[in-house]
């Protein structure tokens, strides 16, 4: 097994600098008493294009060719210096393909992350007692924090059916055994059923995916490494929910190649029937021919983000090749002007909005952070399980490497708008190099060019539109 370093120059914890040759023999010494092959290591330095050494680890992980990797840093401080950002980037990591480890101590991130929170709201002695005091009653089988769906808390603290909830969790383990299902085409039965969720709205994959691997089903309670069972009534066999468990590694097995071809027109390509953007899409098939001989297949999309999680727009999906090859003939020709009002007699107007868009992209991943923090919360407070965390926080990671995307290309944008010539020569200049290069250029390069060049790109069956940045 491997392991990548990250560091960072300056890193203080505790008060005291922990400089980079520290870093270096933690990362070096966890290796060698974990028996971790090391890797690479990334250094993001002051002074430095902020976050390069970061995002250059997010590329190398998820290239997906290296094994089983192990991302080590020698403190959760060198995620974040508050714990929202942290949280963030540690999540960014995982989603990766990388589980995160301290140098120090050995704890996994998450968990030292937690551990941090619950010290910022209490210190240790007060939170070690209320997890005393809730360790106690998770062994006397009662329900702690919101219960899965399918039970209510009763009045002894146990867990009990809520028949009609009970109802959807058996047919949808049913879909996934009987008819072999996956989690997207669950959820998209349960939408065109108009079956809702608990609070009435539509099913999404992850959704479907947390009633899937939630064990409480077998009628055992788990929580703070407490295990009862028998300790309410099962709602799904034992035979029943290990052969759902061994589907769903196969399945996600058979998509591990997925990470190998990034899709270069995501965050700019959407949906011209709903506005929602639309996401790439892996997928495989395998059959057996009449002559006995197995075959397997990948086909990679761009299919409508409303669609694909929740079933709530009408099919709209492009096959990926032939729409990034259909972009790169239209990038060739005049393209649409932007969809914004042109200001007369104003030179500082596009100044202006793109000053006023940092400042929304600064509001909208502030309240992003604040959600993550809320979460990390409830899981200092034994409400919320590592792992649930994880799966939670993985949709506001990806909202937040989005938005990372969208302050570097605003602020290029911003730095290269000096003078109309000088900006018009530079997106000249991309769209050049897209139209000579595009073959050989990496698809992450392939996809900052396209940034330079195109506003957005709507898409509605065989019609698309690509839009020029002003």
């Amino acid at each position: 097994m491997k392991a990548v370093g990250y560091f960072v120059e300056g890193l203080r914890a505790n008060g005291a600098e922990r400089t980079l040759d520290r870093q270096t023999e933690r990362f070096i010494a966890f290796c060698a008493e974990h028996g971790y092959q090391v890797a690479a290591t990334f250094v993001d330095t002051e002074g430095g294009e902020p976050e390069s050494g970061f995002r250059q680890m997010l590329g190398f992980i998820g290239r997906g060719d290296h094994g089983f990797l192990l991302a080590v840093v020698d403190g959760v401080e060198a995620l974040g210096e508050d714990a929202g950002r942290a949280a963030l980037r540690m999540l960014a990591i995982e989603a990766a393909g990388a589980a995160v480890y301290e140098a120090e101590g050995g704890e996994e991130a998450a968990r030292a992350l937690v551990s941090r929170r619950n010290g910022e709201h209490g210190g240790e002695s007060a939170s070690g007692r209320v997890r005393a005091a809730m360790r106690q009653r998770a062994a006397r089988g009662e329900a702690l924090g919101r219960p899965p769906y399918g039970y209510c808390v009763g009045p002894r603290r146990r867990l009990e059916i809520v028949p009609d909830e009970g109802v959807v969790v058996q047919y949808i383990f049913r879909l996934a055994l009987e008819e072999g299902m996956g989690v997207r085409r669950i959820a998209g039965r349960l939408n065109e059923e108009d079956i809702p969720t608990r609070r009435g709205g539509r099913w999404s994959m992850a959704g479907v995916r947390d009633v899937l691997r939630n064990r409480a089903y077998l009628g055992a309670y788990a929580r703070f490494g407490v295990r009862v069972p028998d300790s309410h009534p099962a709602l799904v066999a034992a035979a029943d929910f290990r052969r759902v468990q061994e589907a769903m590694a196969e399945r996600r097995t058979g998509g591990a190649a997925r990470s190998l071809h990034p899709f270069p027109l995501s965050g700019l390509v959407f949906c011209a029937r709903c506005g929602n953007r639309m996401i790439g899409v892996s997928r495989r098939r395998r059959w057996t021919t009449r002559d006995g001989e197995r075959r397997a297949a990948a086909h990679r999309y761009y299919q409508c983000e409303s669609r694909a999680n929740r079933s709530a727009c009408s099919y709209n999906t492009q096959r990926a090749a032939e729409l990034e090859e259909r972009v790169r003939g239209l990038l060739a020709g005049p393209l649409d002007e932007p969809a914004r009002l042109p200001r007369a007699n104003d030179p500082e107007a596009w100044t202006r909005e793109l000053e006023d868009e940092l400042a929304r992209i600064g509001r909208r991943a502030r309240r992003n952070r604040r959600r993550v923090e809320r979460l990390l919360d409830e899981a200092a407070r034994g409400d919320l399980p590592i792992e649930r965390l994880k799966t939670l926080g993985a949709d506001r990671a990806e909202e937040q490497r989005e938005l990372d995307e969208e302050t570097r290309a605003a602020r290029e944008r911003l730095e290269a708008q000096r003078c109309e010539r000088e900006r018009e020569a530079h997106v000249q200049a991309a769209r050049e190099r897209l139209l000579a290069r595009w073959d050989e250029l990496a698809v992450e390069e392939r996809r900052a060019l396209l940034r330079e060049v195109v506003d957005r790109i709507e898409v509605d069956g065989d019609e698309t539109r690509v839009l020029r940045r002003p």
